[in-house]
């Protein structure tokens, strides 16, 4: 049977089961769910950098979605292309995939049903050395006992929205499971190191990226406007999957979301300057959202 192992394990969040589980329990036990939490969730933006930057935001979305659906059958996990340049999204649509905490198993029988009806072909070896959807993966087997998912990479295309489009259509029809969209990204990746420095270097042009490149992704995303989604990334290079976050926008409103909650938005050099006490010329957006 096909088994995706990690590649990050060790190197994005931790490469043992006790340290994982440590690292997910310490991001638990500092969130506070402020917002006001709609009674259905069905869709959620976590970034997906290395867990000691970002970690903390993604647990916030799976943190919401516990409190509010203690049983979920299946994540549908759409990943950011950053190595992929196929033309259609790619499903890893068998087997199993890996982490410190064991394996999970791909939802084999939704994949089937999703490659039938969307855009989405099956290509396993698409995600082999993708990290988007990986970081998430022990979330998912802590917090939700028994889930399946289905990792589906979706470069930033028109496509993106007719799979999100078809899978809301699958999702809907499925009356006997709690299925949730969680899509991939982080946002602007902003400094010399990432050769995007229009507004200079220095404090102030760090935060614009933040208050201002950053926003405009995550006003349009909020507001379910997939085609502004990847519009605003292919002009402002404000996130690297906004065909992950196109398609999960797409589905979540063909479920019947009207808008998204913002439930945090940070960046690598406030978390430094927090964390580590220094500052960097370089800087990447992270957004938690639920929908």
């Amino acid at each position: 049977m096909l088994t995706r192992k990690s590649i990050v394990a060790g190197q994005f969040y931790p490469g043992q089961h006790d340290a994982c589980i440590d690292e997910i329990n310490d991001f638990l036990d500092a969130i506070a769910l402020n917002e006001l939490l709609p009674e259905t969730i069905v869709a959620g933006i976590v970034p997906h950098a290395g867990w000691t930057f970002s970690g903390s935001l993604a647990a916030m979305v799976f943190a919401a979605v516990r409190q509010q659906h203690e049983k979920v059958h299946t994540f549908i996990i759409f990943g950011a292309a950053h190595g992929y340049f196929g033309p259609v999204p790619a499903v890893f649509d068998r087997g199993f995939w890996e982490t410190p905490l064991g394996q999970v198993p791909v939802d084999e029988e939704l994949a089937d049903e999703i490659i039938e009806a969307s855009p989405g072909r099956s290509d396993c070896s698409a995600h082999r050395n993708e990290h988007s959807i990986e970081v998430q993966i022990p979330f998912i087997q802590y917090l939700f006992a028994g889930a399946k998912i289905l990792p589906i990479l979706v470069p930033p295309a028109e496509q993106a929205i007719s799979l999100g489009e078809n899978i809301g259509e699958i999702i809907g029809r499925s009356k006997d499971k709690k299925i949730v969209c969680i899509g991939s990204t982080d946002l602007t990746h902003y400094g010399p190191r990432y050769g995007f420095t229009p507004m200079g270097v220095g404090t102030n042009a760090l935060k614009w990226a933040d208050s201002v490149n950053d926003k405009k992704f995550i006003d349009v995303a909020l507001q379910l406007e997939p085609q502004a989604v990847l519009a605003s990334a292919a002009e402002n290079r404000n996130a690297c999957g906004p065909g992950a976050t196109a398609a999960t926008i797409t589905a979540a409103k063909k479920l019947g979301s009207k808008k998204g909650i913002l439930l945090a938005h940070t960046n690598s050099n406030e978390v430094m300057l927090d964390k580590m006490g220094t500052s960097s010329a370089d800087s990447v957006g992270y957004a938690a959202i639920i929908f």
